[in-house]
């Protein structure tokens, strides 16, 4: 008897709407952009400031100290973050499009 209180009360607790429902997650809204809509990994930094033109921001570059960690260049443009090691992209991290979406932390400046 006590599962089956249990597991109604369970089943009546996940039915009710939370306001994790209402969250934007950042995950679904990089599923829904077109595979164009950012640079690849890659894809050369000329090749990146060709298509997508200049970068609202060159961040300082990190990374170095040591010959195993590589320098990593940053270029931060409206809806994306563009990691380079040796001038071709690594990485892409789509940026928050407004304080209530869930998603990575802005890079370190």
């Amino acid at each position: 008897m006590n599962r089956r209180v249990l597991a109604l009360s369970l089943i009546a607790l996940l039915g009710l709407p939370g306001h994790a429902v209402a969250d934007t997650l950042l995950v679904e809204r990089a599923q829904e952009k077109p595979a164009s809509a950012a640079p690849v990994r890659g894809q050369s930094a000329a090749d990146v400031e060709a298509h997508f033109g200049a970068p609202q921001q060159k961040l300082e570059p990190r990374g170095g100290q040591k010959r195993q960690w590589p320098v990593i260049q940053r270029w931060v443009y409206p809806g994306f973050t563009v990691y380079f090691e040796k001038s071709r992209v690594i990485d892409v991290v789509l940026n928050k499009a407004s304080a209530e979406e869930i998603g990575p932390k802005p890079p370190i400046r």
